[in-house]
């Protein structure tokens, strides 16, 4: 498995922050070939090729908190909408949202939420996702 860090990119050779620059060039269309991107930041195409998947820079929106939970829904209408209504009262925002075929009156849903501006515990959270007459059952898989 990998190792990951979050380094200063002044301590590190200058040819990764040239990768970077290429990457950018490239996804930015001001550069339309890998050749044409190395070409403009100096760098060989070899070392480009070596480096472009292990090179990524910090983004603020990555360093966002996440959590996943898993809810059991009664199969009404409605019941999404009532969850979605209470966690946007909660200033959390949906990132992903993942739901089942209802079966047996009952839907599984799986919310990945960013809990940056959450004022609350994700425990807090939790009891109120349970709390609401639509949720049969709440859990909290994971916090990032």
């Amino acid at each position: 498995m990998s190792k990951y860090y979050v380094v200063s990119s002044e301590i590190l050779p200058e040819v990764l922050d040239k990768v970077m620059e290429a990457q950018t060039l490239l996804q930015s269309g001001q550069a339309r070939r890998i050749s044409e991107a190395v070409k403009k930041v100096g760098i060989s195409r070899g070392t480009f090729y070596k480096y472009k998947d292990a090179v990524f820079s910090f983004n603020q929106d990555s360093s966002k908190r996440k959590a996943i939970f898993t809810i059991i829904l009664k199969n009404e209408t409605g019941s999404l909408s009532s969850v979605l209504s209470m966690l946007s009262s909660q200033k959390v925002n949906i990132i992903a949202l993942n739901q089942s075929i209802p079966i047996n009156g009952i839907a599984s849903v799986t919310l990945t939420i960013d809990i940056t501006d959450l004022a609350n515990s994700t425990d807090d959270l939790l009891v109120l996702i349970n709390s609401l007459d639509v949720v049969e059952k709440a859990e909290l898989v994971a916090v990032e």
